[in-house]
């Protein structure tokens, strides 16, 4: 299904290639202006922030709550009737532990508060949690598509699957420009995005 853009493509091969290119040189200028530092961390607001950052030239809805219902297979994310507490819950969780950090990860996955995105906002802002409450970021590219979304799909039932992936690829290098953008191309490949990578789209 092709949403309504701004871009006025009615075509999903050419829409799709359009989100990629543009939200991905979003993604690049985001942490190239210094703004992914000015980022509320761990917060519903923070998350909006990014998703308007990054799709704002795209769609309207961007930032913005998603007002219908969505689906992923057979999993039906958060009922709109639900999503409004379902936040200011998620907003509440602790973030201290890697635990809970992970914990507060899933439940926004479930709660998928956007109409399209979800996933690489919702992975940057993760790192964010993870570089100011443990001064860690992960290296995406350690952990394989397959992997990450079978423990994804399991991880409303239990996240052990994706806490262990995520340790494991855990680093210090918080402030290493290459493994955020490389981390970039891999969160959009997740999602069937690959025509370009971060390199393709340097000014």
């Amino acid at each position: 299904m092709i949403l309504d853009n701004n871009l006025g493509l009615t075509n999903q091969a050419a829409s799709d290639k359009a989100e990629e290119k543009l939200s991905k040189q979003k993604a690049k200028e985001l942490y190239d202006s210094g703004k992914i530092d000015e980022i509320e961390v761990g917060t519903i607001k923070g998350l909006a922030e990014i998703h308007e950052f990054l799709f704002s030239e795209i769609y309207d809805f961007a930032g913005k709550i998603r007002t219908v219902n969505i689906s992923k297979g057979n999993f039906q994310f958060a009922p709109i009737m639900y999503l409004e507490r379902s936040l200011k819950h998620i907003d509440q969780l602790p973030q201290t532990s890697f635990e809970e950090i992970i914990k507060k990860y899933v439940e926004m996955n479930i709660a998928h508060p956007f109409r399209e995105g979800n996933g690489r906002t919702t992975r940057i802002w993760l790192a964010l949690i993870l570089k100011k409450e443990l001064q860690k970021v992960i290296d995406w590219n350690l952990i394989n598509k397959e992997n990450y979304l079978s423990a994804m799909e399991r991880s409303p039932i239990n996240d052990l699957e994706i806490r262990y992936l995520i340790s494991k690829a855990l680093t210090d290098k918080i402030d290493d420009r290459e493994l955020y953008m490389k981390g970039i191309d891999v969160s959009f490949f997740y999602e069937g995005f690959s025509k370009y990578t971060i390199d393709d789209l340097s000014e």
